[in-house]
């Protein structure tokens, strides 16, 4: 196998992130993007937004920074108040930059994701 070959057969396959409670994460993300979840204990969630898979998994603290997760939207300005609307905080209002428009907000937990637009 060539390593081209085995670049191809690399990629990121699942998102793993910590919540302090399942039910509002799931309530959160499902209400503001639509995800769906698959409950897997009392502890782990898995959430499939459309194209990804990924999880919440139940923790007792959740640390800042990290690699940020960004999300698309083609309706910054919907998603955005749909985030405030569902207890997440805006942390870093609409901005441009080259390519395109995005916010950052902070989860309930507190996990800081972001969500982009190039419309």
């Amino acid at each position: 196998m060539t390593e081209k070959d085995k670049r191809q057969e690399l990629g990121i396959d699942y998102i793993e992130l910590p919540t302090l409670d399942l039910m509002e994460a799931k309530q959160f993300y499902g209400d503001v993007f639509g995800w769906k979840f698959v409950d897997y204990g009392p502890e782990y969630t898995s959430f499939n937004d459309g194209r990804l898979d990924g999880g919440f998994r139940k923790e007792p603290t959740v640390q800042k920074g990290g690699p940020l997760i960004i999300i698309y939207s083609i309706n910054l300005e919907l998603i955005k108040e749909s985030v405030k609307s569902a207890g997440g905080t805006i942390v870093k209002d609409i901005f441009e930059f080259p390519g395109g428009r995005r916010f950052h907000f902070t989860d309930p937990s507190g996990n800081e994701l972001a969500v982009w637009s190039d419309k």
